[in-house]
């Protein structure tokens, strides 16, 4: 287990390296940062001087090297639009992205693991149908239609939930249930299938054929070895979720990383975009690793064989 740890642990630092590679090049890549960052009516004496100011007059190798020393320490540069430390802007969002992403991940799997299960059990039932029912209109209908009925109905018409903001604890239950409920929509497709697919194997029956208890088959058997591929989906969507919540921020006026990278994007704020997709990116990685975890937890065949 110790050296299947180790391993991943070496993988996923050998990825950020090459994250934070292929950002910094690509980033260049596209054009001359300076060319965004400077005004057309700057004169010459100012371009040299946001050149200097931001080490873009260095040659582009030694500009990696000292980006990449100095990102370890917590320094990301400075952002032109704010005027303040990246590191500053994005630890003040992080947040709550973790929090929205964590809420609707929460929901997701309250909902869609039990809907899942009980669908793949009760194959072609009133209950599977009504679980494929929700999982189609859940990946149908926009983020942005679900929150404004959401926030009509259940902010301003009964008055259970703030319209929007981050002032109150209750600010995070609709947001959360529109984004999660997108996401639990193909979440619980997934179960389902996978059960199916596991209910038919060979241990699953003879698991009946010895009288072991329904429920626990299901429950306790069963959905063990279904979740695999959920944990893989879930790994990634998660992380999907941090960065790219952009719809559901906006509608709720929530402070998200999302919406501060679209921000970034349209001032050519060159720094803070290249630190929020490192940022992004890290957090893809981050529950690339969790997942591999979870694997082994569910399935110790794999942390022996690897």
């Amino acid at each position: 287990m110790k050296r299947f740890l180790a391993g991943r642990f070496l993988q996923s630092i050998v990825s950020v390296f090459f994250l934070v590679t292929v950002v910094f090049f690509l980033m260049r890549l596209t054009g001359d940062p300076a060319a965004r960052m400077i005004p057309v009516e700057a004169t010459m004496e100012v371009q040299e001087n946001i050149r200097r100011r931001f080490g873009l007059d260095k040659p582009l190798i030694e500009q990696f090297w000292l980006f990449f020393r100095e990102m370890f320490k917590g320094d990301l540069g400075q952002s032109l639009y704010f005027q303040r430390d990246v590191t500053d802007l994005l630890g003040r969002r992080i947040l709550p992205s973790l929090q929205l992403a964590v809420a609707s991940m929460a929901f997701a799997f309250a909902v869609s693991l039990p809907l899942g299960v009980y669908a793949a059990v009760h194959r072609g039932g009133m209950l599977d149908f009504g679980a494929r029912s929700f999982a189609i209109l859940g990946g149908a209908l926009p983020s942005f239609l679900s929150g404004l009925v959401f926030i009509k109905v259940f902010a301003v018409q009964l008055g259970w939930f703030p319209v929007g903001g981050r002032n109150e604890p209750l600010s995070i239950v609709l947001p959360a249930v529109t984004l999660g409920w997108f996401v639990s929509a193909a979440i619980m497709r997934l179960t389902r299938s996978s059960m199916l697919e596991v209910l038919d194997t060979d241990y699953v029956k003879l698991a009946r054929i010895k009288g072991v208890r329904e429920w626990v088959v299901i429950w306790r058997h069963a959905l063990k070895n279904a979740l695999l591929p959920v944990v893989t989906y879930s790994a990634v969507i998660f992380a999907s979720v941090i960065g790219g919540a952009l719809v559901t921020e906006y509608v709720f006026a929530w402070p998200g990383l999302a919406s501060l990278l679209v921000h970034a994007v349209q001032s050519r704020d060159f720094p803070l975009i290249q630190g929020a997709v490192i940022l992004i990116g890290v957090f893809f990685i981050v529950a690339n690793f969790l997942a591999d975890l979870a694997y082994a937890w569910l399935d110790p065949r794999i942390r022996y064989s690897r």
